[in-house]
């Protein structure tokens, strides 16, 4: 089942109409196709069939995107969100062989090509991996204050999480543990924008989406 929704609550109150913030709820499990999503390069992305089962893929490395400034190369944007707030869940297949920086990345907080956040999920851990990193109209740069030896990519599925909460700029990513981040960082330089899935420039496979958050005010 796929479904975008946004909610939005009105309340009365003493000095009259006031807004709350509207709800975001998004599911894909891509069993309808992946028309929600927006490739930056779309010949290296597809629907897979995986058994009786179909996942959005991610299947080859060489992208024609080329970014304005050093930053992944491989991602697919969700169409018509953005957000403040969030909770963004998913299961990830790497399918790329093994090496040191074998990745999956989580785009969040996305203004354009050259402001964005996003996760990258590396198998061994350096200053330009398995990090959590800011793209402010220059080539990335780390944020994160806590991440993990390496991230242990082999050939099953994991389930990724980013939580997000602007008031203090708190970023927590999981994997495959939902009780304590793996990654963690504090920004609040991008207060909101749109999601997104992919790799720097290997190749992944994506499925069961679940996006919770607040669309951001306008």
């Amino acid at each position: 089942m796929r479904t975008l929704t946004l909610l939005a609550a009105m309340f009365c109150g003493a000095a009259g109409l006031a807004d709350e913030a509207a709800k975001v709820s998004y599911r894909d499990d891509f069993q309808k196709g992946a028309d929600n999503w927006e490739p930056m390069d779309k010949s290296i992305w597809t629907l897979r069939q995986h058994d009786d089962n179909y996942v959005f893929s991610q299947f080859k490395k060489e992208s024609k995107y080329k970014p304005p400034v050093r930053s992944p190369v491989n991602i697919a944007l969700l169409k018509d969100n953005d957000v403040g707030d969030f909770a963004l869940t998913a299961k990830v297949l790497s399918t790329h062989k093994d090496y040191g920086h074998r990745d999956a990345v989580l785009v969040f907080g996305y203004r354009d090509a050259s402001h964005f956040y996003y996760v990258h999920l590396g198998k061994e851990t350096d200053d330009h991996a398995n990090q959590i990193f800011i793209v402010n109209g220059s080539p990335r740069t780390k944020i994160s204050t806590k991440t993990s030896k390496g991230t242990p990519w082999d050939e099953k599925w994991h389930t990724v999480k980013i939580a997000r909460r602007v008031a203090d700029g708190t970023i927590e990513v999981y994997f495959d543990d939902m009780k304590t981040p793996a990654m963690t960082a504090s920004d609040k330089t991008f207060a909101h924008g749109r999601i997104g899935i992919g790799s720097f420039d290997d190749t992944t496979d994506w499925d069961d989406i679940e996006l919770e958050g607040t669309a951001a005010k306008k």
